[in-house]
């Protein structure tokens, strides 16, 4: 679904940079509690598990956000190949941003360990315990990381080069601040 507008609204921006945030902590979050025995562990689980699940809600939330009032459209001279390569790679993101913490939670729950978030509460477990299950998901959970990290720098990358080289309006429809719209139609 596309608006006719040149910006995402207010909203769909917010939760994009608040996203951008959150999976930019998770990222590093993700690599020191992997890379850790000492005492850090533990904590560093309790805020993994609570910002995935943040991430999931929120990811949630702007699936509907984003079906609700759309995306501004490409530019016309945009290559058919860089539109779809677009598209595919939204899609990917959204897909990541439902299945790693999903994956996640899984895989908590077939290790039979409790889903404990900050604040105390408690998530119930979605699948039985199964340590041929929880090997499984854990190599998911661990693989589709890599290729979520790959993504998001190949996001970067589309970005900086819409911003920087062909600067055709892409990065500022999701630009953080006011539109500079009207300025640039006054010049």
């Amino acid at each position: 679904m596309s608006s006719g507008g040149v910006r995402f609204t207010v909203l769909q921006r917010s939760l994009h940079w608040l996203m951008a945030a959150c999976i930019l902590a998770m990222f590093f979050i993700g690599v020191g509690m992997v890379s850790t025995v000492m005492p850090k562990y533990i904590p560093l689980l309790a805020t993994h598990k609570t910002l995935g699940m943040a991430i999931l809600v929120l990811a949630l939330i702007r699936l509907v956000v984003r079906l609700r009032y759309g995306a501004p459209r490409l530019p016309a001279d945009l290559p058919e190949p860089m539109k779809l390569a677009a598209h595919l790679s939204h899609y990917a993101l959204y897909a990541l941003m439902i299945a790693m913490p999903l994956i996640g939670w899984a895989m908590m729950s077939a290790s039979a360990y409790p889903i404990v978030l900050y604040g105390g509460i408690h998530l119930p477990a979605i699948l039985p315990q199964s340590d041929a299950v929880r090997t499984i998901l854990w190599n998911a959970h661990h693989y589709l990381a890599f290729a979520f990290f790959a993504l998001v720098l190949l996001h970067l990358a589309a970005a900086l080069f819409h911003a920087l080289v062909r600067r055709d309006g892409v990065f500022q429809s999701m630009a953080p601040g006011p539109s500079h719209d009207k300025v640039a139609a006054a010049e």
